[in-house]
């Protein structure tokens, strides 16, 4: 076997890690990104950030607020429109565009009835061809007031890992099982396949090597004890990778401990005994000289730890340790500091902003434009096809190959890189998939190896190209009860054929954390090494990548975490307890050669559709032929203009509320803090006066009545949104700082 590890199935964890750390300094350029203009022969439409209402898929339904700026009327006109749209989002650069707008309703409460057929027309030219350029990262924190996850998913587990308590520092070795060696061909060594650390066997002999390229160990059982030696053997060495293994890893001066396990676990190191520290008003303690999230509410004395993502709590280290939800942790947690050591957290704690944007996000589809000719997709099993049948489904999936591959009604469909494809066999050949049975799919339950696949998307098609997206689930991100969590918690068997060993995704093992800058980050600083090295050296991984374990050693929100062989990702840099500040210096220090600060990493992919070999799938963007009236930012005004549910428009002046009545703006009586709210209306926000019912194929338009009620509730729900927007990626705002937006 040759020592080569199938690096793309590692390199993809890169993706969400890389995702929040772009969206965290990319999002500066486009801090002032509405409201945007068009122009037309009749004058100026000034459109509003759009306040959405449902994202289904890749269309996007809202309303907008406006300003109609005539060419023969000095005074601006100001209305409201509902629409839908495609939006094409990219995680690279953090933008999404809005095209293929359809206007359905329009409201002018400035006009009289005889003024309004012409505003309407107006408009409604301008809008049919129009495409609105912005931030994504506004987008997903404006949906906060939109419709919002229902219900968290079913059968996700739950259930604790083994935990491991040492105060001394240590790296975990985990084995999926027992250990399995194979031989590395022309050497005298042996290969564990079921590790991501790099552990080898001396050919009929019980001699062990464990290595993070810097350091070594031996033993004389695959679990040890470990023991470090300073001279390995000349051989062994020599096969390690020239120039690969240093990288930008921080180098660990004094050997590690070597933990081993064979069953789902994590290990809980301090430097040190624990030493804990005071934080929100003395109701919390935290332990500062570890890299796992450890808490205890004094009131009850109850320890907590994050893992992956999942709540634990127990009064002593020996356990038991019972899952929390975030919804039902104690009211203290949500009273961490932003700017605390440990205020990373708070995206772990349902209700909080920070939670809020990181769930939202889940919602957001990664979209891509896929030309027919240019995909292209072989699929290679070890022996003939075998399918397994998922239980309590209509779907089977081939176990014995790295592709994913399902079986529905006697046609075959597999997953490649977030793209689905079809054939009438097995074996192929396989084409772009223009549709896809989403019901059957969407039967395949989180037990299931291909529970991710039900994550990716076909919007349309045409006879060039196929139209697809994914969200965060197919990189094994899920919201769950107000947080992001990884993996589904479900232990998926591995697969071994012959020389050949197929990961599945683990929940547990890798001391995966997430925090709202760098996404979810994988291992601990002095761990790095040890992971690096079990990538660039290699094992016993299948040379065709299963995308679903691409995520093996991470997953996404907005993101995925990545294990990245030329030293640019987070691995080894625990951060998930930390805040933003404390995480831009370790990234820094981590990455001594880049600079971090200045969003430099924007030339690292974190869309997979433009990854590597994937860009060539991707359909090149037609030059304009002036058919498309692009919007332009129109940075001198305010974003301060509103459209609420009933076709009323309200402006947010100097902390306080104004609405529009008469052609004038009216200060609305304050009624407390910007999450204050006034008992809405009880007539349902679809019965309005007198509306003109829409047209076929034609927007109605309608006017606000006079004299309405002011919802409060709604109307502070879509400032915080459209402010939380505005701030960099994890950020916090007061409050009453909030109330202070133009």
């Amino acid at each position: 076997m040759i020592l080569s590890l199938n690096v793309q199935i590692l390199r993809r964890l890169k993706i969400w890690v890389s995702t929040f750390f772009l969206l965290f300094f990319s999002s500066l350029g486009f801090a002032s990104d509405w409201p945007q203009e068009l122009k037309g022969d009749q004058g100026t439409i000034v459109i509003y950030q759009p306040q959405p209402e449902k994202l289904q898929g890749n269309i996007l339904t809202g309303r907008a607020a406006m300003q109609l700026e005539l060419k023969d009327n000095p005074s601006p006109i100001f209305g409201v429109f509902w629409f839908s749209s495609t939006i094409q989002t990219d995680r690279d650069t953090n933008s999404v565009v809005m095209s293929d707008l359809k206007v359905t309703k329009v409201g002018w409460p400035d006009s009289k009835e005889e003024g309004e057929k012409k505003f309407t027309d107006f408009v409604e030219a301008q809008l049919a061809n129009s495409s609105f350029t912005a931030s994504l990262s506004k987008l997903t924190a404006s949906l906060s007031s939109a419709e919002k996850i229902k219900s968290s998913l079913d059968n996700i587990k739950n259930d604790p890992p083994i935990i491991l308590f040492e105060q001394v520092l240590s790296v975990l070795l985990t084995y999926d099982g027992k250990a399995i060696f194979r031989d590395i061909e022309n050497s005298n060594y042996q290969r564990a396949l079921n590790t991501p650390l790099t552990v080898v066997k001396t050919k009929n002999q019980e001699t062990y090597y464990l290595t993070s390229g810097h350091l070594w160990y031996q033993a004389s059982n695959a679990k040890g004890p470990w023991k470090f030696i300073p001279n390995p053997p000349a051989d062994l060495e020599a096969l390690i990778p020239e120039g690969e293994v240093e990288g930008d890893s921080p180098q660990v001066v004094s050997a590690p401990n070597i933990i081993t396990a064979t069953e789902p676990t994590e290990l809980v190191v301090s430097d040190g005994t624990p030493k804990w520290s005071s934080l929100a008003g003395g109701k919390l303690l935290y332990v500062e000289n570890t890299e796992t999230p450890w808490l205890r509410e004094l009131s009850s004395g109850k320890m907590y730890l994050l893992l992956s993502g999942r709540w634990f709590s127990s009064k002593t280290e020996q356990g038991p340790w019972v899952f929390v939800r975030a919804d039902k942790l104690p009211k203290s947690f949500k009273d961490i500091p932003p700017e605390s050591a440990i205020g990373g957290l708070r995206t772990s704690v349902a209700g909080t902003d920070e939670a809020e944007q990181a769930v939202l996000d889940a919602q957001i589809p990664q979209t891509a434009a896929i030309k027919r000719s240019e995909a292209k997709l072989t699929v290679n099993y070890d022996g003939e096809p075998n399918f397994k049948k998922i239980e309590e489904t209509e779907v089977e999936y081939a176990v014995n190959t790295s592709a994913q591959v399902l079986k529905i009604a006697s046609k075959y469909y597999a997953v490649d890189n977030g793209v689905w494809f079809v054939s009438s066999s097995p074996k192929g050949p396989w084409k772009v998939a223009d549709n896809i049975p989403k019901e059957a799919i969407a039967q395949i339950p989180p037990s299931s190896p291909m529970y991710n696949t039900t994550y990716v998307t076909v919007y349309d098609s045409t006879p060039d190209v196929v139209y697809v997206g994914y969200t965060p689930g197919y990189m094994w991100s899920y919201p769950y009860y107000g947080v992001p969590i990884y993996g589904t918690g479900w232990y998926y068997p591995p697969y071994y054929v012959g020389g050949w060993y197929y990961p599945r995704p683990p929940t547990w093992g890798l001391h995966v954390g997430y925090n709202p800058w760098t996404g979810w980050n994988v291992g601990v600083s002095w761990g790095s090494p040890f992971f690096r090295v079990g990538v660039v050296w290699g094992g016993g991984y299948h040379h065709h990548p299963r995308p679903c374990c691409g995520r093996y050693y991470g997953g996404g929100y907005r993101g995925g975490v990545n294990i990245n062989v030329q030293g640019n990702v987070n691995i080894g840099n625990s951060v998930s307890i930390t805040n933003r500040g404390q995480a831009r210096n370790k990234m820094a220090r981590t990455y001594p050669n880049r600079n971090v600060g200045n969003g430099s990493h924007r030339n690292r992919s974190n869309n997979l559709y433009n990854q590597g070999v994937n860009k060539k799938r991707n359909a090149i963007k037609q030059p304009s032929t002036g058919q498309i009236n692009r919007a332009k930012i129109s940075p001198k005004r305010a974003n301060n203009v509103y459209a609420d549910k009933k076709g009323g428009l309200a402006r947010h002046e100097n902390g306080q509320w104004q609405n529009r009545s008469n052609k004038n703006w009216k200060t609305v009586p304050s009624q407390g803090g910007v999450n204050s709210s006034t008992r809405p209306s009880q007539k349902p926000s679809h019965q309005l006066p007198r509306t003109t019912q829409p047209r076929t194929n034609q927007p109605s338009t309608m006017q606000r009545p006079n004299n309405r009620s002011f919802d409060h509730k709604t109307m502070n729900r879509d400032l915080h949104g459209r402010q939380m927007g505005n701030m960099s990626r994890g950020g916090h705002q007061s409050m009453g700082n909030a109330r202070r937006g133009r």
